[in-house]
């Protein structure tokens, strides 16, 4: 009877700990997600990391007003002017943000001219070194991250893709896509440093242009 009565108190007692244990339990919980099957001998399973953002092409899947905004810079880039940014960015009320080095036609001032800076900053003098690479940025494939702050229009659309994800797992044709962006030896330094460093734009679910950067 002793036994017994031990033996109740003993699972009583688990019970009661149980709760404790949830909300103390230090086991990881990120790899417990990451992994979808534990590698055991004799076991063909392997290890599966947790999927990144899905790569889309095209503007099917886009919402129509990032399809105008994209539409508004490619436009832009089709006139072969770099004036015609300006429409593109005008769109905006809180204008895109330009990256860390604006340089002194743009500094610090939000009424700087960004058409000054992007033909300060262009190889040709004239800013259509900016607008082939905002062209081949936007055809190329895209992610949707869940960034922004509006509930209900929280999904900022990133160009390209290779800004979002790691450079060491690109397929042969994936790194055929990086090598339509950049030359080669920019192409190896990239995916040495795992970093990309070549020309982004992001553009929130409302068609709100946020940002232009070349850079990590």
């Amino acid at each position: 009877m002793r036994q017994g009565v031990r033996t109740v108190s003993r699972v009583v007692g688990l019970f009661l700990l149980a709760p404790g244990l949830l909300v103390h339990w230090p086991g990881p919980a990120a790899p417990a997600v990451a992994q979808t099957a534990k590698a055991k001998p004799g076991n063909p399973k392997k290890l599966q990391s947790r999927p990144g953002p899905e790569i889309a092409y095209g503007e099917g899947a886009l919402p129509a007003p990032v399809k105008d905004m994209r539409e508004a810079i490619l436009s832009a880039v089709r006139s072969g002017r770099i004036e015609e940014l300006r429409h593109a960015y005008e769109l905006n009320e809180l204008k895109p943000d330009l990256g860390p080095d604006l340089g002194p036609d743009l500094g610090a001032d939000p009424a700087g001219d960004p058409i000054a800076y992007w033909k300060r900053i262009s190889g040709d003098g004239e800013g259509r070194e900016i607008l082939a690479a905002l062209g081949g940025v936007l055809e190329a494939g895209y992610v949707a991250l869940p960034l922004g702050r509006d509930l209900e229009n929280n999904r900022i659309y990133v160009w390209p893709y290779f800004a979002e994800i790691p450079l060491a797992t690109l397929t042969p044709a994936q790194e055929v896509e990086l090598l339509r962006l950049v030359a080669a030896p920019a192409a190896k330094a990239m995916r040495a440093s795992g970093t990309y460093t070549h020309w982004r734009i992001a553009i929130g679910a409302d068609g709100t242009w946020h940002s232009l950067r070349k850079g990590p």
